[in-house]
Formats: C-alpha cells, structure tokens, sequence
C-alpha cells in the first residue's frame, strides 16, 4: 500500500469516528430538549386540569359573570388544543404556543380579579386551595421555561459551533426556537387603589 493511501484511509477513519462522537452527542441534547420539552407541556397540563375545578367552584358563587367563565373555558379549550411535536421546535411554533398559553393566564387573571366582588367566593376553602395549586403551577411553569431554555440555549450552541456544525448540517440538527417573554411583560402593572 501507497503511503498516500494509508493517509486518507486514516482521515477517513478519523473522520468517521469524529462524527459518530458528534452525531451521538447531538442525539443526547436533541434528546434532553424533548424531554424538557414534555416538562413544559407537563406543567401547562397541571394548569389546565385544575381550570375546570377552578372553574365549577366559582360557578357555585350567585350571580358570577358568566362571560368571565366563558372565556376563561373558551382560552382553556384553545391553549389544550394547540401543541407542539418535539421536532417541531421552531421559534414560530413556539410563539403559537405562547400565544394561545397566554389568552389562557389572562382569562385567569380575569377571573381571579372578578373573584374579589364576592366574599363568599374568597372564604370558600376550595377555593382557597384551588387558587394556591394554581399559583404553585403558574411557578412551576415559570421553572420549567426556564430550564427548557437553558437546554435548548446548550443544544443550539453545540449546533452551531465548529466542527459540529458541519454535522449538524449533514445529519440534520436544527436550532430549536426559545420562549420569549410576553410582548408588555417587560412594564410593571400599574395598581391603583
């Protein structure tokens, strides 16, 4: 055998090696971003499972606004509707998935607001601990976007670095889409008494 043959059989051979070590890798974070990915969807569930019991223990209260509970179960319908394959994480989808979690928390909000007018509402126990789960959740949620970024912040940045980019792109790994803070969420509510 050539010595000239020798050589690019070993390039070939690093080369192979090289990029199994890089696919592999890809493979592992593409993997820890769908199953931070399920986490997120996990806590949006949590939310929206306790929706119904938030819901019919208002609806208990006399006289409550019906449109308050309309919209509130309308935005719970669409945000349960909308969803995302893992492989599916582009900034687009995501924000479609913001958008229609965001309707629901705001549908929440109003409710909970509405609440305040009735004073049986707030002393009912049930209430009081449906509210607390929901708060809980909302935190949960908060955590769970968080730790989504950060996994995908990982896995964007190892697709895009040199060499594994160039893997990347023979075997397919695109950056995934982050989740963006609410479009006004940067401008503290205003309280007035």
């Amino acid at each position: 055998m050539s010595k000239g043959l020798i050589a690019v059989v070993a390039i070939l051979l690093i080369f192979g090696f090289v990029g199994c070590g890089k696919y592999n890798g890809l493979v592992t974070k593409d993997e820890g971003v769908k199953s931070s990915w399920a986490q997120v969807e996990n806590q949006y569930q949590r939310r929206a499972d306790l929706i119904p019991n938030l819901v019919n223990t208002v609806k208990g209260a006399a006289d409550f606004e019906k449109s308050t509970l309309t919209a509130v179960i309308e935005a719970r319908s669409k945000a349960t509707q909308t969803t995302i394959n893992p492989d599916q994480l582009t900034p687009e989808n995501i924000a479609k998935f913001q958008g229609a979690q965001d309707q629901l928390g705001g549908a929440i909000s109003r409710l909970l607001v509405s609440v305040e007018q009735y004073p049986q509402l707030k002393a009912n126990q049930n209430f009081l601990e449906l509210q607390s789960q929901l708060e809980g959740t909302e935190s949960r949620i908060a955590v769970a976007r968080k730790d989504f970024n950060e996994v995908v912040q990982e896995y964007n940045q190892e697709v895009r670095t040199f060499p594994t980019n160039l893997f990347a792109g023979i075997f397919g790994f695109a950056q995934k889409g982050y989740f963006q803070s609410t479009a006004g969420s940067d401008k503290a509510p205003t309280v007035k008494f």
